[in-house]
């Protein structure tokens, strides 16, 4: 029997709760925190269905939904155990297994229908993969955070997916990719090994997520695991259109100090600046990974506020990637937070937590390193997850239900839905 794993939106409001003292306070509470509205999600632990030719997924660090609601990701394929890559062997070991192509496209349903990806004629592949975004026009946009051959704290094929603060070393992949959805080259932004800082217009360094407005198409780039910024090109030409860091203000390359709850909030941006998302009303959301904090910014630049999210998170940061809500006035952000294994559910308005869902583990609904995360039409959540994680998973959507508490995690219902 197919069980779905439930996630319920649960939350209590905390400035009700403090100091109560009689019944009626109490019944008020209550009676408020009914009214307080979450998605409410689903684990479908059979999405996507099993890769042919004994392929199987390494670290997978990018995430995309295009507008037929194609998933498309891209992952490590170097970052596979030996014991994982028996089936490449000559002679083969084993039958298991074999790293999948970079790139692939899933249909809605789940099945595999597109792959490709990796080094090729007129472009710099990156040599640790990072990122994947399909824009309104259909290309898909790449990116990468390598640091080179053996560089850095957990590197894989010179990537080093780990740092929680000041970057380290040179940077390898100082480019963006753009291809389209069959994989033909179309263009590239920077020159590999060329980054000259936070303040280079022609290169980025490390950049993790890009994002491109339909509206004007610029790229908005999160510049990234090198740089300390949030970079702006044209779609079209490549051409450097702007630049800002934290609190819009200009970068600063300078050694930053280890993440410091206590301490007042960094005035620059940390390593790595990790997504870079433009709402509906014409708003930039940027994760400030190690940082643990969300910062919004007008498109030109503009600060306007931000909102530090599980602030005692220390390691790789709270605030890795977001994703909106599908409904017209994107209410609900869902961001991925992979050091402490959980999806947050936000109020886009106030930037307050309603309720969270999720919990270390690998069993479907569980995370390992919850990376990138995505909506499609029907607003359904899909996931990745890097490190040893190695996987995508699907949450389907199942409406708004009231919030009692803040965290719920993960239940599983007594009977089938």
């Amino acid at each position: 029997m197919k069980r779905n794993l439930t996630i319920a939106g649960v939350f209590f409001s905390s400035a009700l709760i403090l100091g109560l003292g009689s019944a009626a306070l109490n019944h008020k509470a209550t009676a408020r925190a009914a009214t307080t509205l979450a998605p409410r999600f689903e684990v479908d632990p059979f999405w996507p269905k099993p890769l042919p030719n004994h392929w199987i997924l390494g670290q997978t660090i990018g995430l995309s939904i295009d507008a037929k609601d194609h998933v498309w990701i891209i992952h490590r394929p170097g970052s596979l155990e030996a014991g994982e890559q028996h089936a490449t062997t000559k002679p083969p070991i084993s039958q298991c297994c074999a790293p999948a192509p970079p790139v692939l496209e899933f249909d809605s349903a789940g099945n595999l229908i597109g792959h490709w990806g990796g080094p090729g004629n007129g472009y710099d592949w990156p040599s640790s993969n990072h990122g994947i975004t399909v824009d309104f026009k259909g290309n898909v946009w790449i990116g990468g955070n390598g640091r080179g051959p053996g560089a850095g704290r957990g590197a894989i094929n010179g990537s080093d997916e780990e740092p929680a603060g000041p970057a380290r070393g040179g940077f390898n992949d100082n480019m963006i990719l753009k291809f389209t959805q069959e994989g033909k080259f179309l263009m590239q932004i920077g020159k590999a090994g060329q980054s000259k800082g936070s303040n280079d217009p022609d290169n980025v360094r490390g950049p993790a997520q890009t994002f491109i407005d339909p509206k004007t198409n610029e790229v908005y780039v999160a510049d990234g695991y090198g740089n300390h910024r949030v970079v702006v090109y044209d779609g079209e030409t490549g051409k450097y259109k702007r630049h800002w860091g934290a609190y819009g203000k200009v970068p600063s390359d300078a050694r930053l100090p280890a993440y410091n709850p206590s301490a007042p909030p960094s005035l620059q941006f940390s390593n790595p600046v990790h997504c870079a998302q433009l709402s509906n009303d014409n708003l930039l959301y940027v994760c400030d990974r190690a940082n643990d904090r969300i910062q919004v910014f007008k498109p030109d630049g503009t600060y306007i506020k931000e909102m530090i999210i599980e602030k005692e998170t220390l390691g790789s940061g709270s605030a890795w990637e977001i994703a909106f809500s599908k409904d017209p006035r994107q209410k609900f952000i869902y961001l991925a937070d992979g050091e402490n294994d959980r999806i947050h559910i936000l109020n886009r308005d106030s930037l307050e937590t309603l309720t969270t869902f999720g919990e270390g583990g690998r069993q479907p609904g569980e995370f390992y390193g919850v990376h990138s995360i995505a909506t499609d039409s029907k607003g359904n959540i899909f996931t990745t997850e890097t490190y040893r994680g190695q996987r995508i998973q699907k949450f389907v959507y199942r409406g708004l239900s009231p919030v009692t508490k803040k965290d719920q995690g993960v239940v599983w219902p007594k009977t089938a839905k």
